[in-house]
């Protein structure tokens, strides 16, 4: 029986020709309602989507016979991939097909927003010829200040030493040596960043940490002649804020590709005559969707033939010894523990696996532990398959030792590594029959409590009343505690909290207990 390639969206005519030349049955139904979805995906081997099709855990059970599903791009927002992994679909994705077109749609925003492009041409086709009012800016000599050196933020750097631009950077995670070789200047602070730049680039991830990035308060370290560009995710920017900065001559205009919601044709960004808009065109080029398409028509090829599959999100998950598939989500959440706590870049993370699982092939574990790592610090989705590369291209070294023995635990993971002369450091394990994960080590303190959504370390000097304190703000804050540890270190100072709440704790709480008398510091963490 010929194998079924659902085609939900618009897909190249190159990949659709891959896949009817491979063999299969390709049925192509676009602009289907959810409910006409769950009734197409039933005997479908393939799911093709781009970003519109919402593909949830019902879609993944309506789908009985499916064996994979391909996303024609980068992002994985509209696929629940957890559920799929647990139906053993795999799933696939395009990551490379959009970053030169996402890179050079940035550089014509650059070029578009310095000299007024838009606004002039409007103008004359109107009838008036106003060659005073749009007087631009040169690019030459001026500061560029990036903000996420991915794959996007790399190419975008490339670009614009061309122009003989000054380029400066802001990116914890990446080492200063990476910097050097991309011939770049660091900056270690946000504000320190936005102060010196006349053009501000973004290409970071849409994180709860990076949700409203930039905001009144940032934009009020901006010089005047600051122009923003934004074509890496909406919502990372207040709309409002950049909005009134602008009109108050605070900053001098915006280009924006995103928007916090899309499709939209309303934004206070709109009646503004120094804003470029565009709506989400940063992959919007012929050769990214033809790149997309036979791209995502290779991997859905390969996985319907049973052969590796180079971008599949989650196949290591899927082929793990059943002894150390058990331990994938908790590697994976203390990568991200480790990362929110480093807070800057590692040049070397040393992962260590102690006790039974050490008997077997961990290297599947320690893909898991970049990818918690690296998910929330770079513009593209981490799989278990690019992960080394990015890590990589941030001047990161791996470093996996094993040891049969474990003193206090039948298994435990440990990570660590140095923030300059800073040591970060933290283990996990399971317990009981049913493999329930806890970490067990933050910091070199002995702590016990499961990994949660939503966490809050503390560290502190060890005098009375310092938990009652936490305690009591988080209350008034309406943030409840669901689990809490104090923890201790070696010679056996409790100087350690680590909480789980049932939501995230605000910036402002943050900031809040970092003010207390004897209150080192406080991390919001989110791990999902």
């Amino acid at each position: 029986m010929v194998a079924r390639v659902l085609v939900t969206e618009q897909l190249a005519a190159r990949g659709l020709d891959a896949l009817r030349s491979a063999g299969f049955d390709v049925d192509e139904r676009l602009g289907l309602s959810p409910a006409e979805l769950l009734e197409a995906v039933s005997g479908a081997a393939a799911l093709v989507i781009r970003s519109s099709t919402q593909v949830d855990a019902e879609v993944i059970e309506a789908g009985r016979d499916l064996v994979v599903v391909g996303r024609a791009g980068i992002g994985l927002d509209n696929v629940d991939v957890d559920a799929a992994t647990k139906r053993g679909v795999m799933v696939v994705n395009a990551p490379q097909s959009n970053v030169l077109s996402a890179a050079e749609h940035t550089v014509a925003l650059l070029l578009s927003q310095a000299r007024n492009i838009p606004r002039a041409d409007a103008e004359l086709r109107a009838g008036t010829w106003n060659r005073t009012k749009w007087e631009g800016v040169e690019l030459h000599g001026k500061t560029l200040g990036i903000i996420g050196l991915g794959r996007v933020g790399v190419l975008v750097a490339q670009r614009a030493l061309a122009f003989g631009m000054k380029l400066l950077a802001y990116d914890p995670y990446v080492s200063a040596e990476r910097a050097r070789q991309l011939g770049l200047g660091l900056v270690g602070d946000l504000q320190d960043l936005v102060r010196e730049a006349d053009f501000l680039t973004l290409h970071i991830p849409k994180t709860p940490e990076t949700l409203g990035l930039i905001d009144a308060e940032l934009l009020a370290h901006a010089k005047p002649t600051l122009r923003i560009v934004n074509t890496s995710r909406g919502g990372i920017i207040d709309e409002a804020a950049l909005a009134d900065a602008i009109k108050a001559g605070r900053v001098a205009g915006a280009a924006i590709d995103v928007f916090a919601t899309e499709p939209t044709t309303e934004s206070p960004l709109f009646e503004l005559d120094t804003v470029v808009v565009t709506p989400h065109l940063g992959a919007s080029t012929i050769e990214a969707q033809d790149k997309a398409g036979i791209t995502i028509a290779e991997q859905v090829i390969l996985a319907l033939r049973g052969e590796f599959v180079p971008y599949a999100v989650n196949v290591a998950a899927t082929e793990a010894n059943a002894t150390v598939q058990p331990f994938l989500p908790l590697a994976e959440r203390l990568g991200r523990l480790f990362t929110a706590l480093a807070g800057g870049a590692v040049e070397t993370l040393e992962v260590s696996y102690e006790g039974e699982i050490a008997d077997y092939d961990c290297r599947v574990l320690t893909l898991s532990v970049l990818k918690g790592a690296l998910s929330a610090v770079v513009d593209e989705p981490v799989s278990f398959v690019n992960a080394p590369q990015l890590a990589e291209a941030r001047g990161l070294t791996i470093r996996e030792s094993t040891t049969p023995a474990a003193i206090d635990y039948v298994n435990l993971v440990t990570l660590r590594g140095r923030v300059g002369d800073r040591k970060v450091h933290v283990s996990g394990t399971l317990f009981g029959k049913r493999s329930r994960p806890r970490i067990v080590g933050i910091n070199e303190h002995d702590v016990d409590l499961p990994p949660s959504s939503h966490m809050l370390v503390v560290r502190n000097s060890d005098t009375p009343g310092m938990i009652g304190t936490v305690g009591s703000i988080l209350g008034e804050a309406g943030v409840n505690i669901a689990d809490m540890d104090v923890g201790v270190n070696a010679e056996g100072e409790a100087a350690l909290m680590a909480l789980s709440t049932y939501s995230t704790v605000p910036a402002a709480v943050v900031e809040r207990l970092r003010a207390i008398d004897g209150v080192l510091d406080a991390n919001a963490i989110e791990l999902d």
